[in-house]
């Protein structure tokens, strides 16, 4: 099997240390600090992993076993306009911890992937029937 290289240059400890940076930011949030707090009852669990996700994301690890989707669809409580505030904080945080080069790639791969889960969520608050909007 082959593996596959990584998105962009950078290391498990920058990941870790990228995560950790964040959370912290998240639990001290206004808006996303609730929210996390009625789902996340074991933060370095939940941080070990997010890690995890990102290591597979990034560096290819397939060390992640999940499925975010899911699990933002499922919250109830996770609204589409999250994502901004979510986006906004990692990309404060990227900029602090990471490369220029780095912060950039990953914050593309973020928002991309915000994106699909807005677009997640807000399809499973449409009413049954009606036309999709996005």
């Amino acid at each position: 099997m082959t593996a596959f290289p990584a998105a962009f240059a950078i290391t498990p400890d920058q990941i870790d240390a990228q995560v950790a940076a964040f959370y912290a930011e998240v639990r001290r949030d206004p808006i996303l600090g609730p929210v996390f707090a009625n789902h996340v009852r074991d933060w370095p669990e939940h941080e070990a992993k997010i890690g995890r996700f990102w290591r597979n994301a990034i560096l290819r690890e397939r060390v992640y076993d999940g499925s975010p989707m899911l699990a933002h669809r499922q919250a109830g409580d996770v609204a589409p306009d999250h994502f901004p505030r979510w986006l906004a904080l990692f990309d404060d945080v990227l900029a602090r911890t990471q490369t220029p080069d780095a912060a950039a790639a990953w914050s593309a791969m973020a928002h991309r992937i915000g994106r699909a889960l807005s677009m997640g969520v807000t399809e499973a608050r449409r009413p049954e029937g009606s036309v999709p909007r996005f």
